[in-house]
């Protein structure tokens, strides 16, 4: 990227509002919030919910626009897809989902996603007040909520299908994995996009391909792209996808 670019994409996530949630027990999340523009109270409008991945975690408010915010950015994608766009940042040594992952995607077993069944994280309940809270402020499509993620935040957006089955219209969770034991409670009111890096030595692939695989005994509407040359980085080749944000939007509940 140029130097030219970067300068040019720092000033566009400005458009970005610097926002901070906070709930009746005094919790706090920090997110991003891109509203349409042009954006009218008497229109409603779709929302997409993003989840970063691990690497962007903190309390900046600022890195979990490294990923995915410049295709909502992009000015022929604002035009066409107008939407209200929230990127919420998961605090240090935290994590969208409560199960132990590190070692076992390190090649010592399999992840044991029963462990949080109990109930969400903390983090992830948070989201989902602060989703709640947008379609009270603004004036939201309840008929056209959209979830993605990617590694961390791809397991985040499957543990959210599995939690709130008749929430989202439709799902991308890029690099990721998840309990395929939920996989019939959301088949029936979620299309499900999945991606994954062939070469993925970081969350590998089997984890997506189960999932998918789960899906379609579920009759779900359901899509799986492996991209064989890719690594961990899968969300470079899906947001080139040119059919990403039209199947994402044409999603209705």
């Amino acid at each position: 990227m140029s130097s030219w670019s970067v300068t040019l994409f720092a000033q566009n996530k400005k458009l970005f509002d610097h926002k901070v949630y906070i709930n009746e027990a005094g919790d706090s999340l920090r997110y991003r919030l891109l509203l349409p523009k042009g954006y009218k109270s008497s229109k409603e409008y779709p929302l997409v919910l993003f989840l970063h991945g691990a690497g962007e975690r903190g309390s900046d408010n600022e890195k979990q626009l490294s990923h995915g915010s410049s295709l909502f950015l992009d000015k022929h994608n604002r035009k066409e897809f107008p939407a209200i766009v929230v990127f919420p940042q998961c605090p240090e040594d935290t994590y969208w989902i409560d199960i132990s992952i590190r070692a076992e995607l390190r090649g010592q077993g399999d992840p044991d996603f029963s462990q949080s069944l109990d109930q969400p994280s903390e983090q992830l309940d948070m989201v989902n007040e602060l989703v709640d809270q947008l379609q009270q402020d603004f004036s939201v499509d309840a008929n056209r909520l959209y979830v993605m993620g990617l590694s961390m935040g791809g397991f985040g957006t499957l543990e959210t299908l599995g939690r709130w089955p008749d929430k989202y219209a439709a799902a991308v969770a890029i690099c990721g994995g998840g309990n395929i034991s939920l996989a019939k409670e959301y088949a029936p009111n979620t299309s499900v996009w999945l991606t994954h890096g062939g070469k993925d030595d970081v969350v590998p692939p089997i984890l997506s391909r189960r999932v998918y695989e789960a899906l379609l005994e579920e009759n779900a509407d359901v899509r799986y792209d492996l991209y064989p040359e890719a690594n961990h980085n899968a969300w470079d080749p899906t947001f080139a996808e040119p059919e990403l944000l039209p199947w994402l939007f044409s999603k209705h509940k």
